[in-house]
């Protein structure tokens, strides 16, 4: 197990717009994810949440302060798309609202295309992942044919392709009943411990942070500790 902490924002700060319509939906953040720990962040809409999950999973750059993730700064890759990319391609797996499958291609199938995308081994098979998060009977259904919680397995699955070592995740119980919800976050905080991928869940659904080794509050692009 690598013994550089996973991700680490440190004085991070990013400004939006201009003049009187500027804002700052992170102010001064400062967070530090370990391998292995599964992070919640909450907080109210326009937080600056997104914002976050942006800046860590290299799809924006701060104004100021250092974004490092598996020890590597990322302002060290900006100068590179090509780079940064291939970085994030690599390094960094995204779970999204509702799974945000392709609707052409089935469960299997949605596996194979991140493999094959990343450039990975030519044998790549997907069942022992879908396996996995306990979706393998349904392989070769296309995603009109899953459940919303199936959808978010197939989803879960297919961000563990590329093996990352940081995992973020984007209010996955959004569209699910209160059930398939708890099954969904014990699956991630179950993969995320055994696999030792740091994970940082972005959820307005406070009933699963109880599967969470530690919850944070952001309100006006600050964070702060939730106790307890």
């Amino acid at each position: 197990m690598p013994t550089t902490t996973a991700l680490s924002l440190r004085n991070v700060t990013l400004e939006l717009g201009d003049g009187d319509s500027k804002v700052r939906p992170l102010d001064n953040v400062n967070l530090e994810i370990e391998h292995g720990e599964f992070v919640g962040v909450i907080g109210p809409s326009g937080a600056g949440k997104s914002t976050l999950l942006a800046v860590a999973g290299a799809l924006a750059t701060p104004d100021s302060g250092a974004v490092k993730v598996l020890g590597q700064d990322l302002a060290k890759l900006t100068r590179s798309q090509g780079k940064l990319a291939k970085f994030r391609l690599h390094n960094i797996g995204f779970v999204f609202q509702s799974g945000n499958l392709i609707p052409a291609l089935n469960a299997a199938d949605q596996l194979r295309l991140v493999n094959k995308i990343s450039k990975g081994p030519a044998d790549f098979d997907p069942m022992p992942l879908l396996e996995a998060v306990g979706i393998a009977q349904k392989a070769k259904n296309l995603p009109r044919q899953l459940s919303g919680g199936e959808r978010q397995r197939v989803g879960i699955a297919r961000a563990f392709v590329t093996n990352p070592g940081l995992l973020l995740v984007d209010e996955p119980t959004a569209a699910l009943d209160r059930q398939r919800s708890q099954q969904i976050v014990t699956l991630l905080a179950e993969q995320c411990h055994e696999r030792g991928v740091a994970t940082m869940m972005v959820t307005h659904d406070h009933e699963v942070l109880g599967h969470c080794d530690r919850v944070v509050e952001m309100v006006d692009g600050r964070l702060t500790p939730v106790d307890g």
